[in-house]
């Protein structure tokens, strides 16, 4: 089940999920979006840890992780678990927390877990899109479909 994507201008869904990495540590800490009153929030929704494009969007926000940390706050989102993630996380030295979400609550909820299709075959998976929330709990834009390689640009445009 998919429920419809927040809209640019509305409230961002509330969530609770396990943050990893990053000022949160292998074993991570509870966080909820009310954490973050106040502050830019970045939810960057990806499919799946250590995966080419995953890594490349990863790697391309760590290079620039000094720029980014001083204007938001920025949690990559999968399915993976804090395992995975932390794997991850070691591997390519990311700096930025990642959130484990096992349960698709925030996949859902932020409307980006759909039907995707690889060479004919049908299969529910994450939809690569990325949400900026203000410090109000607003969202103040949406990347659909973004491309790895594109992320940073369009997020540095925004903030």
């Amino acid at each position: 089940m998919t429920s419809n994507k927040p809209e640019l201008g509305s409230q961002a869904p509330n969530f609770k999920s396990i943050a990893v990495g990053g000022e949160y540590g292998s074993a991570g800490k509870e966080v909820n979006l009310d954490d973050f009153k106040g502050k830019t929030l970045i939810l960057y929704f990806y499919p799946k840890d250590d995966t080419p494009g995953c890594t490349k969007q990863a790697c391309g926000l760590r290079d620039n992780w000094k720029e980014i940390k001083s204007k938001a706050v920025i949690f990559g989102v999968s399915i993976d678990s804090v395992a995975k993630h932390n794997k991850f996380i070691e591997k390519f030295d990311l700096p930025f927390p990642l959130l484990s979400d096992e349960t698709k609550e925030l996949v859902e909820s932020f409307g980006v877990w759909v039907e995707k299709s690889m060479y004919g075959k049908k299969y529910m998976g994450t939809e690569r899109t990325t949400f900026v929330i203000d410090e109000k709990g607003t969202i103040k834009a949406i990347f659909t479909k973004v491309k790895p390689e594109e992320h940073l640009n369009k997020l540095l445009e925004i903030l």
